[in-house]
């Protein structure tokens, strides 16, 4: 099998992407008091002109007082912080580029450096951090409204300024993951829920809200994930009846493609099946899904952030799974952050040129 399956386009509802590949969105913490600088946008700008098919952006933070645990990272509310997304998407444009900035909220997840505090309460569904992990205190109404307000207003914002497409961070444990689970979520109100279907109420209403503001057409994403950074073995759904209720909850509320992250794309999802989680979302809702997951390196990516260095690996696995239709678009981690020019070598078999992933590399923006 060649990687040519990668390289066919795809089309959706004003996307137009040049291949399959998705930059996968990563944090990077480069965007000095959270404005993203001139670096971000060149670095953005060197993956646009490689060929990256489509790139969402690091996750960058909604109009919440403590929806950042880093200084570092980017915003995307203020005048000076959104006329700084202006010139990034600018820039991408220009090198023939397509864009998506990942929106998002960390909900109760602890600041990484102990000198810094974000000039606000966090927000949480239940004043959980984990199950039986008590911080902080559960959102109010007016909070989890205002939250609301904060992502659809970031969408607004998104669209006006250029982006070609949104996507909300609903996974890995952080704000949106937190109301999904129910281990963090037990709230009694309209947010919280014995069933999945239930506690997905709080994105469901981000995504009509932010419906709302985009209007139809404007592809809106959202990223989920099974695991969560607290405990990366919890299942959210633990069979496919109930992965289709959750996931139904949300296409109905208006997301279009499912960005399903996993540590190991080649996975499965279930017993009985080799389908990996995006190939069961697929299967079951028949929107478009992002695989993600360790693609193109041979170590996970949890364990290459504690300091594991990872190779080059084949692609075979992944080019069968989308040629079979379990997905459509493919997310790229790592091996993009190492090197920009990754899709090209890919693309032209310079295969030997590839680089292997050292952790030295999330200390620069190249």
């Amino acid at each position: 099998m060649s990687a040519d399956i990668l390289f066919k386009p795809f089309d959706f509802k004003g996307l137009h992407l040049k291949n399959r590949i998705v930059m996968a969105p990563m944090t990077r913490s480069f965007s000095p008091g959270g404005v993203a600088n001139d670096e971000v946008a060149q670095y953005y700008k060197r993956r646009a002109a490689a060929e990256v098919g489509l790139i969402v952006s690091e996750g960058t933070g909604v109009d919440r007082p403590a929806s950042l645990n880093d200084k570092d990272v980017p915003r995307f509310h203020g005048e000076k912080e959104l006329a700084a997304w202006k010139t990034v998407i600018d820039e991408v444009h220009a090198a023939g580029g397509v864009m998506a900035p990942q929106l998002w909220h960390v909900g109760n997840v602890r600041t990484r450096d102990p000198e810094w505090t974000p000039p606000g309460p966090y927000d949480s569904p239940s004043g959980l951090s984990r199950p039986d992990k008590a911080f902080g205190a559960p959102m109010t109404d007016e909070e989890v409204a205002d939250a609301i307000r904060a992502f659809a207003e970031a969408a607004s914002n998104a669209k006006k300024l250029g982006f070609d497409a949104i996507e909300l961070h609903g996974a890995h444990g952080y704000l949106i993951d937190q109301f999904f689970w129910e281990g963090t979520n037990l709230r009694e109100d309209a947010y919280g829920a014995k069933d999945l279907p239930g506690r997905a109420r709080f994105a469901a209403d981000i995504l009509k809200a932010v419906r709302q503001e985009v209007g139809p057409d404007y592809p809106v994403i959202i990223r989920i994930s099974q695991w969560k950074q607290q405990d990366y073995e919890v299942k959210l759904a633990n069979d496919p009846k109930a992965l289709e209720a959750w996931l139904g909850t949300l296409v109905d509320a208006g997301a279009d493609i499912l960005h399903c992250s996993q540590r190991r794309f080649w996975e499965p999802e279930f017993e009985g099946s080799d389908l990996n989680f995006a190939g069961w979302a697929k299967k079951l809702t028949g929107v478009p899904t992002i695989t993600v997951g360790s693609v193109g390196l041979s170590g996970e990516f949890i364990a290459a952030f504690a300091g594991e260095g990872s190779k080059p690996a084949s692609l075979e696995e992944l080019e069968r799974r989308l040629d079979r239709g379990d997905f459509d678009l493919v997310g790229v981690g790592r091996a993009l952050l190492q090197d920009p020019e990754w899709v090209l070598k890919i693309r032209d078999g310079r295969t030997e040129e590839l680089k292997s992933f050292e952790r030295a590399a999330l200390g620069t923006l190249y």
